[in-house]
């Protein structure tokens, strides 16, 4: 499956409530399974993003979908970047000519 990397920066609407962030993260690794998915990693960061995570998705439709579903919540904005394992890098070696 595709791996995706999401760098989450929380909302004042997802910071008014600190002390559910674990229950938070834990119903978004639910979630995350609803839309097909797999959630490998997820970490509280300092600096310009509040968390990262590391998660797999069947295609790209479906990070699509569960990324709109995340940003109607109100409680974070994300950038998802899609990752690409040191297998995939030698095949995408292999195409340049």
């Amino acid at each position: 499956m595709p791996t995706y990397i999401v760098l989450m920066k929380a909302t004042p609407k997802g910071l008014a409530t600190p002390k559910t962030l674990l229950q938070d993260v834990q119903a978004a690794s639910a979630a995350v399974e609803k839309f097909g998915g797999k959630q490998l990693d997820w970490n509280l960061t300092m600096g310009q993003y509040d968390a990262v995570a590391k998660v797999e998705f069947p295609d790209d439709h479906s990070m699509a979908a569960f990324a709109l579903a995340v940003a109607a919540t109100g409680n974070q904005e994300t950038i998802t970047m899609r990752a690409f394992s040191q297998a995939e890098l030698a095949q995408i070696v292999e195409k340049i000519p």
